[in-house]
């Protein structure tokens, strides 16, 4: 007979091993390697994966969410995701990842230039995970764009 605690236990794998699906999937943007990317997705099409990145429309289909990663690692020469904020919740098999990425990027280098100007990047977002024979999958990821800072500033600002 299992206890309540190894209920708590096998929740707690579970979060950790979400947390380093989500981890291994900024990872692999960050090094350009679309095979692991690749392989972090939910396989086939009887749950179909869905992306939105920041100012993009919705992408639907491995095949769609896959190439345009394969289109933003070759327009991109340099990315690196500080994550924060990261939130995971759950219900049975399908997990849910919210964060903030802090994104640092460069673009294609100008004539002499080792690498493009740097750009900081606020993108609030979410990742659905579910549970496979494999790991935990990717199902859907959506980014939106941080417009405006939030703060006491805001709260000085009169009306």
């Amino acid at each position: 007979m299992s206890s309540p605690r190894d209920g708590h236990e096998a929740a707690a794998a579970d979060v950790r091993a979400v947390e380093a699906a989500n981890t291994a999937f900024y990872e692999a943007v960050e090094r350009g390697d679309l095979d692991a990317l690749s392989g972090l997705w939910l396989p086939g099409e009887d749950l179909t994966v869905s992306c939105v990145h920041p100012g993009w429309p919705v992408l639907s289909g491995r095949g769609e969410v896959l190439r345009s990663y394969a289109l933003i690692m070759a327009n991109t020469e340099y990315i690196q995701f500080f994550l924060t904020d990261v939130r995971v919740a759950m219900t049975g098999d399908t997990a849910l990842v919210t964060c903030t990425e802090n994104i640092l990027s460069g673009g294609p280098a100008e004539e002499g230039d080792a690498l493009g100007p740097l750009v900081g990047q606020l993108v609030v977002a979410s990742n659905v995970f579910r549970h496979t024979p494999d790991g935990w999958k990717l199902w859907s990821h959506h980014g939106s764009p941080v417009l405006a800072e939030t703060g006491e500033e805001d709260e000085e600002t009169p009306s």
